[in-house]
């Protein structure tokens, strides 16, 4: 059984408007609706449980809930005060028959079916798997003073994505680990990666964009317009 687990606790506060970014509209369409009805498309997906702010639950009943058909078994749990609490609530709220968790980000709205297809695809022979793209740029590494340390090869580096798919015994192993030891991490791979877990990178797209600023809210615009989605 494989179950999605689309974390949408955080405040948005980037986004300046008021509002959690998550329940702006995108061309008539809320951004976690968009995101959620991926996964409800998607024949890989079993189960969605979508983590939520205790205090968004009226709006994203309102502007998500009503406005989307769910076509398969769905729950919602509350998040906590850090994505990772957030993230862990998630996922020891899925269906004990659960085998494999795919996590994905709420304001990430153009992952399409063949991302999340075949990312479930590797994870039965890597065990983890994170989507991720190339980077474009060359990256600099600076010391405290703002003066260049490194310039590593551009070619080994990739900006990572998400949905990021795991054996849900790893991921909850992983877990549980780092609140142990009060591990703090920035995505859910690097956990993995402390109890010494290699994680296979697969490529996505750069339109599968997390939508945090207004400028990524007018991109997102530009990418529906364009038709790629």
């Amino acid at each position: 059984m494989n179950t999605a687990v689309i974390v949408a606790g955080g405040k948005g506060t980037r986004m300046n408007k008021g509002i959690n970014k998550l329940y702006l509209d995108i061309k008539g369409k809320a951004i976690l609706a968009r995101t959620l009805e991926v996964f409800f498309a998607s024949d890989s997906i079993d189960e969605v449980v979508l983590v939520i702010a205790e205090e968004d639950l009226g709006i994203c009943k309102k502007k998500v809930l009503k406005e989307i058909e769910i076509k398969k078994p769905f729950k919602i749990v509350f998040g906590g005060n850090e994505r990772q609490d957030s993230v862990y609530n998630g996922i020891t709220n899925t269906n004990k028959n659960t085998d494999i968790i795919v996590i994905h980000d709420g304001a990430r709205p153009f992952v399409t079916k063949d991302i999340i297809e075949n990312a479930i695809k590797e994870v039965k022979q890597y065990k983890a798997v994170v989507v991720a793209m190339p980077v474009k740029d060359t990256i600099k590494i600076t010391d405290e003073n703002g003066l260049i340390t490194k310039t590593p090869d551009r070619s080994r580096l990739w900006l990572a994505q998400t949905p990021q798919v795991f054996v849900k015994e790893i991921i909850v192993q992983a877990y549980e680990f780092c609140r142990t030891n009060k591990i703090k991490a920035t995505d859910d791979s690097m956990l993995v990666e402390q109890l010494g877990f290699k994680v296979k990178i697969i490529e996505g797209s750069y339109d599968n964009i997390k939508i945090t600023t207004p400028e990524d809210l007018a991109f997102a615009k530009l990418i529906l317009e364009s038709g790629r989605i």
